[in-house]
């Protein structure tokens, strides 16, 4: 039988035909496209003089053979794994790696690029070939292709390695989610949209019962309501502990190792350090503009989490209970005081943040500023809980969106958007086709799925990196869509959030589960009144992973103990005792399941500079829908990709750059 992943696609839009994918087809598959994109590599190699066509053009098109195979693998293996395909993971990272090696190592392609780039300003580019030849030229340099002998066979070596330890980091931060799980004998304190999730969740588990487990949106809301402080104190300890329980899915010696080769691979490069060569293509450019930022807003941050803190023990003293307020406290403590100080409650919020109704208020957001309109198909998707989207404006087609948004155990933690097929015009006009995951708690059969206020703010996030996919405009997949610099690609996403705070999209969206009625104004003012609260402890979370993060990266060697160097970054900051980083070392997967924000977390409140300024620029000039600068943000931001650097992208939309006024004023944080 014919392999379906080197078959022709006769599936709505070209989508994967996951009903026909078996877990058996995709070696092979990897193995004859990799035999296929090295076959035509030599045949770029082996042409006539180098031209921008017969090399930068025929380069892009080298992986689409891969890219079809691996697309519809990467999406089961990051959102329904399971053993064969975690297995498949481990044998297919090297190899992904190793050609990739090749491919920047190959002298013969490489002498290619760099003739062009001698010769760049007598070839006629248009400006976006002129990127893309530039963006080719730097990414083979910075992968060691002017690199020879040892030092050459040494990075590959590193990088190969590195993948490897990637996907085993991913694998055993899922195992630890997938195998813990706490019985609810005792439900005090629950309201009932966390008691109907645990009980959802037992049944996933066939617990025979409700159950606690280590999914966000699970264990968030347990430890708001749960009056059981002992129970608060396992359940937090088991979430924080993942990646640090020792045997086999033990993190900690990874993590070591993998900074240990970062450090190395900087050094064979010729930077000072991991930091410095990954921070080189970023909008901040150097550790010590990093660091800047953090430190910025790190001061205030930890004076209003520390005043917090008082307050919140003086409740818990208040109430019988003795000692310092523990990280287990905090958002039990935390939603009594909003419940006092805000008259708001997380379970009044619930039942007018169904799901359903937010992914319409994402829709109906972008169809108000960009003319999308969104029609659900039928189409094999991966898992029975995914749905599609036919993204249409005017009649033409501009995307399909899958959204994926239930926990599950196969599900790896957090939230995020992926492209299964990027837009580019090189080889036709290629459509994108868009998934956003997420891990919202399932709820029992036929009830509504309920949100958390800032579970929509995640949906909102996420649809904001999608709008950035699917309303990319330009020739090369290479600068498509979210292919931009790190501390810039959340621009998209973070700004998209604030249209959820909009009251009249609110108003229209936010409906109650049961009777239908809109969200009361005074709830909903109260709601939004409250979005600044416990701005202090979330920022000093997150700062704080920030700067592990940075500290890690920004010396010649790597620390021997990172939980060591984790605990000296913590004191030197004054970390107050009773919140914890948002993402201790053994399970903080941005950095150490692959390198995309290593040395780079701290890229979500660089973009937060550049959204709070950009969507004041909406409130400055007509209100959150004024279509002049809706189509500014299209043109300069969501349908340009990287075709420019990033700052001059933002300066055309805004005319300067920001500075951190806004972030701090945004986040309720400034004097």
């Amino acid at each position: 039988m014919t392999n379906p992943l080197r078959a022709p696609w006769d599936t709505p839009f070209e989508l994967p035909p996951f009903d026909l994918i078996e877990d058996t087809h995709f070696a092979p598959a990897l193995e004859e496209a990799l035999a296929e994109a090295r076959a035509a590599i030599a045949a770029i190699c082996n042409d006539t003089e180098p031209t921008f066509a017969n090399t930068i053009d025929a380069l892009a098109h080298v992986d689409r053979p891969l890219e079809k195979a691996l697309a519809p693998f990467y999406a089961l293996a990051g959102a329904d794994s399971n053993e064969v395909r975690e297995g498949l993971m481990r044998d297919f990272s090297p190899l992904v790696s190793t050609y990739y090696s090749e491919m920047t190592a190959n002298k013969d392609l490489f002498s290619r690029i760099e003739k062009l780039w001698k010769a760049r300003e007598s070839l006629d580019l248009n400006d976006e070939q002129q990127r893309v030849l530039m963006l080719v030229h730097r990414n083979f340099v910075r992968s060691g292709a002017e690199l020879s002998g040892y030092a050459a066979d040494r990075l590959a070596e590193v990088k190969q390695r590195l993948s490897v330890l990637g996907t085993q980091f991913t694998q055993n931060l899922l195992a630890d989610e997938r195998s813990w799980f706490m019985p609810l004998d005792d439900m005090a304190g629950l309201p009932d949209f966390v008691v109907q999730a645990a009980t959802a969740a037992g049944e996933d588990k066939d617990a025979g019962g409700p159950v606690v487990t280590l999914s966000r949106s699970l264990i968030v809301p347990f430890l708001q309501f749960s009056s059981r402080r002992d129970l608060r104190e396992k359940a937090y300890e088991a979430w924080t502990a993942r990646g640090a329980n020792g045997g086999e899915t033990d993190n900690r010696a990874l993590a070591a190792e993998i900074l240990t080769l970062r450090a190395e691979r900087a050094n064979l490069l010729g930077y000072d350090s991991f930091a410095d060569y990954k921070l080189e293509t970023e909008m901040a450019k150097t550790p010590d503009a990093v660091r800047a930022l953090l430190m910025q807003v790190w001061e205030p941050a930890k004076a209003a989490a520390i005043a917090d803190a008082q307050v919140l023990q003086a409740t818990m003293h208040t109430s019988g209970e003795t000692g310092p307020l523990e990280p287990w406290d905090w958002r039990f403590y935390s939603e009594k005081r909003r419940a006092e100080e805000h008259d708001l409650n997380e379970a009044e919020l619930k039942p007018y943040l169904q799901l359903d109704r937010m992914i319409e208020a994402a829709f109906d957001c972008s169809n108000r500023l960009f003319g999308l309109e969104f029609s659900p198909i039928d189409a094999p998707l991966y898992h029975e809980d995914c749905r599609a989207w036919d993204v249409t404006r005017n009649g033409k087609h501009v995307a399909v969106f899958i959204g994926d948004y239930f926990a599950r155990g196969s599900k790896r933690s957090g939230a995020w958007c992926s492209a299964m097929r990027s837009q580019q015009k090189l080889a036709g006009d290629i459509r994108p086709h868009v998934i956003n995951v997420c891990n919202f708690a399932k709820p029992p059969k036929d009830a509504p799925a309920l949100l958390s206020y800032d579970d929509a703010r995640t949906l909102f996030h996420e649809f904001g990196h999608a709008l950035h996919q699917m309303l990319s405009d330009v020739t090369y997949e290479l600068i498509s869509g979210t292919s931009v610099a790190r501390d810039f690609v959340e621009l998209p996403s973070q700004l998209y959030e604030h249209w959820l705070e909009v009251p009249e999209v609110l108003e229209k969206f936010a409906t109650h589960a049961e009777t239908g009625e809109p969200m009361p104004r005074d709830l909903l003012d109260r709601m939004l009144g409250a979005a600044t609260y416990d701005m202090g402890f979330s920022t000093v979370e997150y700062v704080a992973s920030a700067m592990v993060d940075l500290a890690f990266h920004e010396s010649e060697d790597a620390p021997a103990d990172p939980m060591q160097k984790q605990a000296e970054v913590l004191e030197d900051l004054g970390m107050p005792h009773a919140i914890r980083m948002r993402h201790a070392t053994p399970h903080f997967a941005h950095v150490f399941a692959g390198d995309g924000y290593s040395s780079g977390y701290y890229s979500y409140m660089w973009s937060e500079v550049m959204d709070a300024d950009a969507f004041q620029a909406f409130e400055d000039n007509g209100g959150p829908f004024d279509p002049d600068m809706a189509k500014k943000l299209e043109t300069h931001i969501l349908s340009a990709g990287g075709s420019e650097d990033a700052a001059v992208l933002y300066q055309k939309f805004r005319g300067s750059m920001p500075d951190a006024t806004a972030l701090l004023k945004g986040r309720g944080l400034a004097g």
